[in-house]
């Protein structure tokens, strides 16, 4: 749990975002030029084929992305937060988006626009450099954890996930993630997350609960999950 005991939001699978690699004067002019949106919990952000006119900065509430199914399911592959940013690679490819993305609750998010955004990096080469380093940076550890998420147990992979959505650090968390999201996001069913996540809690390496998950000790989860 953090210091003011309010719930640890998720960033992408662990992986740094693009905007906060900026210099923070450049970070703050875009965010400051981008207009305030609204979302309702439930409420579609994106969805996937639309045309990438620039990338969205989260900052209040909690963005789920995915996919929905064609029986209108949602297969979640990511959970965001206050701070995240997300869809800078659908615009810098020139590409059309392929994930969907939903208010997982009541949030509030700024749309970068992707020409000004464009403009401020030509003018600050710097920035350029910074934000190039990001992306192979995000690159390798969404490598690494696809890696660590392929092999082992379920319950070894549910506890290399858990740790990498907890973050840097040994200080105890408590992340907003439920059971059926640890499923989607680890690609197994809800009663093989359901196991896993029992014999993790059984083991005293996390305490399961409602619509939460505390870990008391995020080195000890890793160090688990490392074998």
């Amino acid at each position: 749990m953090s210091e003011t005991g309010q719930l640890v939001p998720l960033s992408s699978a662990g992986t740094a975002m693009l905007f906060a690699a900026l210099p923070a004067a450049l970070a703050a002019r875009l965010r400051d030029r981008a207009p305030a949106r609204r979302f309702a919990e439930g409420q579609v952000i994106q969805q996937r084929g639309e045309t990438a006119r620039g990338f969205w900065l989260i900052e209040e509430g909690a963005v789920a992305v995915g996919q929905f199914l064609a029986d209108g399911d949602f297969r979640q592959v990511a959970l965001l937060g206050p701070g995240d940013s997300y869809g800078e690679l659908a615009w810098l490819a020139a590409r059309r988006r392929v994930v969907d993305a939903v208010a997982r609750e009541a949030a509030v998010l700024r749309h970068i626009d992707g020409a000004r955004f464009e403009r401020a990096l030509a003018e600050d080469p710097a920035a350029m450099r910074r934000l190039l380093g990001a992306m192979a940076g995000q690159l390798q550890e969404v490598l690494n954890l696809m890696a660590g998420i392929r092999r082992g147990t379920a319950t070894a992979r549910a506890a290399g996930l858990l740790a990498n959505l907890c973050g840097p650090g040994a200080a105890p968390r408590r992340l907003a993630v439920t059971q059926q999201e640890i499923a989607d996001l680890l690609g197994v069913t809800r009663s093989t997350a359901h196991q896993a996540l029992r014999e993790l809690d059984e083991g005293g390496l996390i305490g399961r609960r409602y619509g939460a998950i505390e870990v008391p000790d995020p080195d000890r989860l890793r160090r688990f999950a490392a074998g």
